[in-house]
C-alpha cells in the first residue's frame, strides 16, 4: 500500500510539473510569429508565439504627432499568462462586453457581425448603426473624453474600451488603469489609404476571437475597390479639379494632398485642387485663398452641413458667383444624415471604402456608375 500511495504521488507530481509548466508566462520576445501582416494600414501589426493560443497587439503611433509610440494589447487566452514583464494591456480572453468611443469601432464590429457585443459608446445620439439604436435603452452613453460617466462606465462590465487619441494620449488612460478596465487605442483614422482604414476591422475581428471572419470580410473590399479604380483607369482621359470644406472661422483648412480624400478623388478620377500641403495634417489657408480654388474648381465637395445651396449661400455668401456654385456642381456628403446630426459618412463608410469611391465616379464620371448615391448627395 505504501509503495502504491508513493507511485500515485509521482504521478501526481508529474502532472501538477506538467500543468504548471504548460501556462509558463512566455517572455515577449516569444510573440514574433506573425499571425496578420497588414497590406494597405500602416498602424498595428498582430504576432503569437509558437504553441500558444493568445496573442499581442501592437498599435503604432496611434495619435497625430506620435514618433516611435508604441501600445499593445495582450490577449491571455487559454489560462496562459501574459509574458514575464509586460508592462502593456492585458485582456482576459476574447471581449464580449466592449464600450467604442468612436462611432467607426462600431461600423468595424458590425462589419464582422459582432455589434451585439457593444455595450457602451459615446454620443448615443449621433450613431448610425441600427442595432444599437434599437438597443440604445440597454446601451450606456458613457460620454465624451473629458466628461465621462465613470460610474455608468464601470457598471458595463466592460471586457475592453476602444480609445482614439487626437494629439496625445487619452484622457481616459489614467482612470481605466484605476479601474483595472483594459484598453486599446485604435488608428483607423490616421491612416491615409481609404483600405488601410477598412483593414482595422482585422484588429477589432482579433479582440472578439474571429480574427478569420475579419480576414474573410476584409479581402473581399479590396478586390471590388481596385476592379473601379482600375475602370476609372482605363476608361477616363480627363480628370475634374475638386475642392473641398467651408470655412471654420476665418480659416479653410485644406487636406493634404496625401490624405485619405485627395486619394479617394484620385482613384475616383479627380483631381484634388490644393497640391501645397504635402504634410499629414490639413492646412489653413485664408478665404481670399480659398476663394481662388473654389474659383477654379469643376467640383465641390463636403460642405459643410449644407443641405442645398441656399443653406451654402447662408454660411459662404461670397462664393455664390463661383462656376461650381453656378453649375450646381456642389456635392455634400451628408446623404445619410440622422435627426440628431449624427453622419453615417463617419461611420460605416469607414469599412465600404469601395462604395464611397462608386459614389465619387458616380459625381466625376456618372457615364461609369448606374447605382444611386449611398453617402453623398447633389445640392439642389
Amino acid at each position: 500500500m505504501k509503495t502504491y500511495r508513493s507511485f500515485l504521488c509521482l504521478i501526481l507530481s508529474a502532472v501538477l510539473m506538467v500543468s504548471c509548466g504548460g501556462n509558463k508566462s512566455a517572455k515577449i520576445e516569444d510573440f514574433s510569429q506573425s499571425l496578420y501582416v497588414p497590406e494597405y494600414a500602416s498602424g498595428f501589426d498582430i504576432k503569437g508565439a509558437g504553441g500558444r493560443k493568445s496573442t499581442l497587439i501592437s498599435v503604432s503611433n496611434p495619435w497625430q504627432g506620435a514618433d516611435g509610440v508604441t501600445t499593445q494589447l495582450f490577449i491571455a487566452r487559454d489560462g496562459e499568462a501574459a509574458p514575464e514583464g509586460f508592462t502593456g494591456q492585458v485582456l482576459q480572453g476574447d471581449a464580449g462586453r466592449v464600450i467604442t468611443m468612436s462611432s467607426t469601432h462600431i461600423a468595424m464590429l458590425d462589419a464582422v457581425g459582432a455589434v451585439g457585443r457593444v455595450v457602451g459608446v459615446s454620443g448615443i445620439d449621433y450613431i448610425s448603426n441600427p442595432d444599437i439604436q434599437a438597443r440604445r435603452g440597454r446601451v450606456g452613453d458613457v460620454g465624451y473624453e473629458g466628461n465621462i460617466n465613470y460610474e455608468l462606465l464601470l457598471s458595463l462590465d466592460p471586457d475592453l474600451v476602444l480609445l482614439y487619441g487626437v494629439n496625445g494620449a487619452s484622457l481616459m488612460e489614467g482612470k481605466l488603469i484605476e479601474l483595472g478596465i483594459p484598453y486599446m487605442y485604435v488608428g483607423d483614422y490616421l491612416e491615409e489609404s481609404p483600405l488601410g482604414k477598412a483593414e482595422w476591422m482585422v484588429v477589432l475581428s482579433e479582440i472578439i476571437g474571429k480574427r478569420e471572419t475579419g480576414e474573410k470580410v476584409f479581402a473581399d473590399i479590396p478586390v471590388r475597390y481596385n476592379a473601379l479604380r482600375q475602370k476609372v483607369a482605363d476608361t477616363v482621359l480627363d480628370a475634374p479639379s475638386v475642392m473641398f470644406n467651408t470655412p471654420y472661422g476665418d480659416s479653410w483648412f485644406m487636406p493634404s494632398a496625401e490624405s485619405y480624400v485627395a486619394r479617394l478623388v484620385a482613384d475616383a478620377g479627380g483631381s484634388y485642387i490644393y497640391q501645397k500641403n504635402t504634410g499629414n495634417a490639413s492646412m489653413p489657408v485664408d478665404l481670399e485663398e480659398a476663394y481662388l480654388l473654389v474659383s477654379q474648381a469643376d467640383m465641390w465637395l463636403n460642405v459643410g452641413m449644407a443641405n442645398s445651396l441656399d443653406d451654402l449661400k447662408a454660411s459662404c455668401p461670397k462664393f455664390t458667383d463661383t462656376r461650381c456654385f453656378r453649375n450646381g456642381d456642389v456635392y455634400n456628403n451628408n446623404l445619410r444624415t440622422n435627426t440628431s446630426g449624427g453622419n453615417d459618412y463617419y461611420e460605416s463608410a469607414i469599412v465600404n471604402p469601395d462604395i464611397l469611391l462608386r459614389d465619387l465616379v458616380k459625381i466625376f464620371h456618372p457615364e461609369l456608375v448606374a447605382e444611386d448615391f449611398v453617402y453623398y448627395k447633389q445640392l439642389k
